[in-house]
This record gives C-alpha cells, sequence and structure tokens, in this order.
C-alpha cells in the first residue's frame, strides 16, 4: 500500500522496507501544527490556514512552521524528512518531542501520548526512549571519548562501571574503540560526529532522530557517516527519523521519504516512488538530476508472468535496479524473473527495461 499522492504503478507499489507492521506505528503524529505569532491559536480551522506562509503573515502576523502533518513511523523503518531550508523540517522534528510545543495535534511514540505526557514523562521519554543526534555534535570537550559516550547513561543514573562498559561496546560497535582516551578537539570533524552517534546508541534508545546531523561536513566524509548509520541499522534494527535537505542522502538512507515544502507534505512515498511518479511540479525539481535508472528497481516495471514464463529465464531479485539489471537483460533472450522470498512475483522483458531507460531522466 502506497503513501505516495502519486498515480498509476505507485498505487500497488510494496515499500521495500525491513520495518515491522504487524502491529502499531512506533511513532504517529496526526494533524501536527506549529505556528508563531499572538493569533497562532486562532488561525486553525479557519479559512486562514488554508493561506500560503507569506499571505498569512501580511494578513494576521502569524508564521506557519507546520501544517496539518500526519506521519506513521514503523518499528525498524528509517523515515526521511527532506526539503529546503525552511521547510518546516527541522521544526517538525522537535515539535514530536515536544523541544518545540505543537500548537494543535496529536502525537504518539512508543505508545505513551507525548502531547499528555507532564515535564517529568517528557524527559523520561528524551532519556530512555528517544535519542537525538544534531548538525553540531555537541560534545563535552573536558570529558573523553569514552565518557562523552557514557554520559546518556550517566543522566540515566546509571552505575559508572556499567555506563563505562556500555560505553565501550558502543565504541567498538562504531570503531572508535582506539581513541576512547581522546578528547573531542583531538578528533577530525567526521570522527566527532561519531562519537556523537555513539551517544546516541548507547543509551539503547526505541528512536533516534536525525536533524541534518552530516551537513557540516566535508562530500566524502558524509558519505562515509552515511554507510556508517546504514550498516548501524542493519545490525540493530534501529527506528530512525532522518532530517536532511539533500535529496540524494535521503534516497540512500530513506525507507520512506516526506518532502516538506512552506510547513506542509507535498509527498510521502519510497526512493522509488517520488523518483517515478513525482506528485507535482515542485518534486519533479527536486528529483530531475537523479538518474531513474539508479533508483528504480524491477518492481516499478515489472508485469505479470503469463503460462511458462514463471519456470524460464535468469532470475534477479525484484529489489535489483534498472541499473544493474541491464547486464543481464543484455546477455539472454528470455525474460527477467522478478524474485521475492524466493517466489517469482513478477517478470521484466527487454522492452519494459529499454522504454524505463529511454524516459527523461534514466
Amino acid at each position: 500500500m502506497s503513501d505516495s499522492h502519486g498515480s498509476g504503478a505507485v498505487e500497488t507499489l510494496e515499500a521495500p522496507t525491513t520495518s515491522d507492521r504487524n502491529g502499531e506505528p512506533l511513532l504517529r503524529a496526526e494533524g501536527v501544527w506549529k505556528l508563531f505569532g499572538k493569533n497562532a491559536d486562532k488561525v486553525i480551522g479557519t479559512p486562514d490556514a488554508d493561506l500560503s506562509r507569506a499571505e498569512l503573515r501580511d494578513k494576521t502576523g502569524t508564521v506557519i512552521a507546520v501544517r496539518d502533518v500526519s506521519i506513521d513511523i514503523w518499528p525498524g523503518e528509517v523515515f526521511v524528512v527532506m526539503g529546503l531550508s525552511g521547510s518546516g523540517k527541522s521544526t517538525l522534528v522537535r515539535t514530536l518531542i515536544r523541544l518545540i510545543e505543537p500548537t494543535a495535534g496529536d502525537i504518539t511514540i512508543c505508545n505513551q501520548d507525548v502531547i499528555a505526557a507532564d515535564a517529568s514523562e517528557l524527559r523520561e521519554l528524551r532519556r530512555h526512549r528517544v535519542s537525538m543526534v544534531f548538525q553540531h555534535f555537541g560534545l563535552l570537550a573536558h570529558r573523553t571519548v569514552i565518557d562523552n559516550v557514557a554520559f546518556g547513561l550517566e543522566i540515566q543514573g546509571v552505575s559508572k562501571q556499567e555506563r563505562l562498559a556500555k560505553a565501550s561496546e558502543i565504541l567498538e560497535l562504531v570503531g572508535l574503540h582506539d581513541v576512547a582516551t581522546s578528547f573531542p578537539a583531538q578528533l577530525s570533524g567526521g570522527m566527532q560526529q561519531r562519537v556523537g552517534l555513539a551517544r546516541a546508541f548507547a543509551v539503547e534508545p526505541e528512536l533516534m532522530l536525525y536533524d541534518e546531523p552530516f551537513s557540516a561536513l566535508d562530500p566524502l566524509i558524509r558519505r562515509d557517516m552515511q554507510d556508517e548509520v546504514i550498516r548501524l541499522q542493519a545490525e540493530t534494527g534501529k527506528t530512525m527519523l532522518f532530517i536532511t535537505h539533500d535529496l540524494p542522502e535521503a534516497l540512500r538512507l530513506g525507507d520512506r521519504i516526506a518532502i516538506m515544502r512552506d510547513g506542509g507534505i507535498v509527498q510521502l512515498g519510497t526512493p522509488e516512488e517520488l523518483v517515478g511518479s513525482p506528485a507535482d511540479d515542485y518534486v519533479e525539481n527536486f528529483i530531475r538530476d537523479i538518474p531513474r535508472t539508479h533508483v528504480l528497481t524491477l518492481r516499478w516495471i515489472m508485469r505479470d508472468p503469463e503460462p511458462g514464463e514463471a519456470t524460464d529465464g535468469p532470475e534477479l531479485p525484484v529489489t535489483t535496479t534498472l541499473k544493474d539489471a541491464v547486464p543481464v537483460v543484455a546477455e539472454t533472450d528470455h525474460p527477467i524473473r522478478a524474485v521475492k522470498d524466493g517466489k517469482v512475483v513478477g517478470i521484466v522483458d527487454r522492452v519494459a527495461v529499454l522504454r524505463a531507460m529511454a524516459e527523461p531522466g534514466a
């Protein structure tokens, strides 16, 4: 089932995620608004709420930062919120754990009503169940790496021996065990951000929030850090909400991506759905420089098997990109059998691949 606002093939596309959708979402936000200004509470539910940001500001002096956002994030999912500066993405992530108070809406994290939570309950939520990784590392300069990693556990009241043991284990996981006794100033920017990741993982949160954590890093280090997030998520199965303004980063990391503009979500879907069926000109402008064949997979162009086709021809996982499928298609006269969980779920013939490659942006 698709969350996209697109049409056609998108409607039947199954999200290629390892998330668990058998129970309740780990995070559910419904109708979340954040407005700044003295008349903020008087705008929602009126015709003024449909005005553009500029029109509303000129008319009422109120600024909409988040506009009627509803999202579900499932256990084990990497959910990316993407948008340009000022789109509302960072305000949204802070609103979800009430670092910024929402103007309206319902928010549930780990079956806890965040809106109804008092100050003590919010502290417990942030200390034990949710971790945040920011662009600015926020490391404690006077503490060693291992003490920085153990800091969240110290706040929780964990004994020194236990928290240092856990911090050492996490440093091993992220490949920083050799610098455990160094100080942050002695590390490169990439290594400092890795310490920030380790600190977030050390408290064993159920949900990890990343607010543009790598945007200040140079491109090579940034890619290394993306690889690290992918690896850590695969090894730990953590649920992640990742904020970025960079579409290639969003496409690399996200099981699903929400694109924001002027405080609202203009499209929500898998990377394939966004690249293959952009909802409007705004999204299309975002994805125009992304090679479609590097993102779209066999599931996007496959058709149902005809009699006999399910038993003949080369097999490829249904998640194979068109780029990677081309050499196989070129070496056989038979259609490709797209396979998921050991079963043939579709057929991809040469014509379908060539047609997809001929489309603009391929």
